[in-house]
């Protein structure tokens, strides 16, 4: 842990590729480099010296959060550095203290806590998400940006495209969105194969704008959600599709979030888990956990996979679309940033300073951190079964994948 601001200076410089200065209470400026600062950190208080020196990354950050600290000059530069630094990666005994406490706390193992957990992200409001996600679908997760991608909306459609024709969701093919968000998988699937779709969500504010637009739609005959637990099956479903879910299971609920994908399964049906895991088992950032997503936990894809394996599913595809994610969160952020005054307007209470600078490092930092060049997050898109494929029940190549897939949107 540094002992003084000047050490958490010289370690933020260590590996900065990009020259950057930071100015102390007093006056004092400290700088990396020679040329002009692609940025300039601006401590404005005693306080938030003392809260970086003995809190790490966590204690300039939340300092930030508070407006005792300011950023000039290229935001995406400053987390990049922050992150080449390794500052989060130091030993400190208050921050493990404080995930711990933070886990008990906030555990997903309690439905009602899991629910909650869940409200707090996504409960915002289907407002504040169209003002920056992607119109109409309002997909939050990863898209896929294949060569010639040229927007967020394209890129969304075919990441949905894609899993669709991973998992060969065919006209009448009955299918569970575990997660659905907005039900923008759940949409286009109906309008571009005819599959029937259900959702389950455990975010009361999702899920009634879902329900309502379903029947606005008048699709109640062929789409339909359902608020609850993720671990709550009904019943077996020709398809699973699970896109971004498995990162509020926790740590402790993994096995028993798996085995309800495979619950929800038929017996030689197809499923699709896209999901944030490490490679390698790592404690998920404290920042992320305290501020953004409550109980969240990111799994390691060894143990996602071993989990898998015990509930008789068979993994044969695993693709890392890392790269795609990094552009996603750009899109993101850009409009984030651009729209922030609709979104203030919305709620100025609710979306205040302390809650944009919030977001603005939660998505920037995120697009930085899936950018880095050793990182150790990943986005995985995993293809399973139920019991094993045969040569009948699957193409034996991914041809089927691209054939034809990128000449539209």
């Amino acid at each position: 842990m540094p002992l003084s601001i000047h050490a958490v200076v010289e370690a933020l410089g260590a590996n900065a590729a990009l020259p950057f200065a930071v100015t102390l209470p007093d006056g004092t400026r400290l700088q990396h480099g020679d040329a002009a600062p692609a940025f300039t950190l601006h401590l404005r208080t005693e306080s938030a010296v003392l809260a970086t020196v003995a809190r790490g990354h966590i204690g300039l950050l939340e300092a930030y959060f508070d407006q005792d600290v300011d950023v000039d000059g290229d935001f995406h530069a400053a987390m990049a550095v922050g992150l080449a630094s390794g500052l989060d990666q130091q030993p400190n005994p208050l921050l493990a203290a404080e995930n711990r406490w933070h886990e008990l706390r906030h555990s997903n193992r309690d439905p009602a806590r899991a629910k909650a957990n869940a409200r707090f992200h996504y409960g915002l409001g289907e407002a504040f998400y169209r003002l920056w996600l992607d119109d109409p679908l309002k997909m939050y997760t990863c898209a896929y940006w294949p060569e010639g991608t040229a927007t967020l909306e394209e890129a969304q459609r075919r990441k949905i495209d894609h899993v669709i024709r991973k998992i060969r969701l065919a006209p009448g093919e009955r299918f569970v969105d575990v997660g659905c968000g907005f039900g923008g998988f759940m949409f286009r699937a109906w309008d571009t194969v005819g599959a029937l779709g259900t959702g389950v969500n455990t975010t009361t504010e999702q899920v009634d704008w879902l329900r309502a637009e379903i029947g606005r739609r008048g699709l109640a005959d062929r789409l339909a959600v359902r608020e609850a637990d993720f671990r709550d099956v009904d019943v077996p479903y020709d398809k699973v599709v699970s896109i971004g879910t498995l990162e509020h299971a926790g740590r402790d609920q993994l096995a028993e979030v798996v085995k309800a994908h495979a619950d929800f399964l038929k017996p030689g049906g197809l499923g699709m888990l896209h999901f944030i895991g490490h490679v390698g088992r790592y404690d998920t950032e404290l920042f992320i956990r305290k501020h953004v997503f409550p109980g969240g936990w990111i799994p390691s894809l060894a143990d996602v996979v071993v989990e898998m394996e015990r509930c008789g599913l068979e993994v044969f595809d695993v693709e890392n679309l890392r790269r795609h994610y990094a552009l996603t969160l750009d899109a993101w952020a850009e409009r984030f940033e651009r729209r922030w005054s609709e979104i203030h307007a919305l709620d100025p209470q609710r979306f205040d300073e302390r809650f944009r600078r919030i977001w603005r490092t939660y998505l920037v930092g995120c697009a930085e951190m899936f950018r880095a060049p050793t990182g150790y997050t990943h986005l995985w898109q995993i293809v399973f079964a139920k019991g094993r494929i045969t040569r009948e029940s699957y193409p034996m190549s991914r041809a089927h994948l691209y054939a034809g897939a990128h000449g539209g949107g």
